[in-house]
């Protein structure tokens, strides 16, 4: 099972909608996704009763009980798991990224989501240093914040995924009516958005995925060639 989580310090950086989203997404290739919905207001939740029809299932959960849930989720055949969590809650934060294959920090590109970052990363840190990947979100249509963002993140040394959501009116209408952007406008620039963002996610715990597997390879020829010494 791999299992994302929404790690922003910052509120509105659009969290629950990336959450939704990539749930959504998942479904939608096959893979059986869950949403476990860390914050207090329970707006993953409140999503799901808005929402007609089967899956993504949708649990609230206490940050003590994270552990425990992900693992069930796995006995029960879950393939891709995303931790939606609260803004300003370290415990919260610190509780999923300990448990992440892959931490997702949405950002929007401007200064007060941007400054919060570095008390992320100090999340992060604290949590072992789980992998992470900074998604850039409510780009406006025009101008270059975005390349601003990006190189401010880059100096900052938080990877950045090559693909962004745009400032779009679907991601808050698809909301309202229980569904996410792909499913509200499946033709939209926010649907292909959300499509990419997805692909370029899944590769990534893929690779890590792979690059676990040769750690852990690796490690266990070294014990078994120093017992051989």
């Amino acid at each position: 099972m791999y299992t994302v989580a929404l790690v922003a310090q910052k509120g509105g950086t659009g969290k629950t909608t990336l959450a939704v989203s990539l749930a959504v997404a998942a479904g939608q290739v096959g893979l059986t996704s869950i949403i476990v919905d860390l914050d207090p207001q329970a707006t993953a939740c409140n999503w799901k009763d808005r929402r007609k029809g089967d899956g993504p299932v949708v649990i609230d959960a206490q940050p003590a009980r994270l552990a425990a849930a992900l693992v069930k989720a796995a006995e029960n055949g879950v393939d891709f798991a995303v931790i939606d969590t609260p803004a300003r809650n370290e415990q919260s934060a610190l509780a999923a990224a300990k448990v992440a294959d892959l931490v997702l920090i949405p950002c929007r590109p401007q200064a007060y989501d941007l400054e919060t970052i570095p008390n992320t990363k100090e999340i992060l840190a604290l949590a072992g240093n789980t992998p992470a990947l900074a998604i850039l979100n409510a780009v406006p249509a025009v101008g270059d914040r975005h390349e601003q963002a990006r190189a401010l993140l880059n100096r900052l040394q938080v990877p950045v995924c090559p693909y962004m959501l745009g400032n779009r009116a679907v991601f808050g209408d698809a909301g309202a009516v229980g569904q996410a952007a792909q499913e509200y406008d499946p033709r939209g620039k926010g649907a292909a958005e959300i499509l990419q963002v997805y692909k370029y996610i899944l590769s990534t715990l893929v690779q890590l995925s792979k690059d676990k597997t040769k750690q852990e390879h690796h490690e266990h020829q070294s014990q078994s060639d120093r017992a051989a010494g």
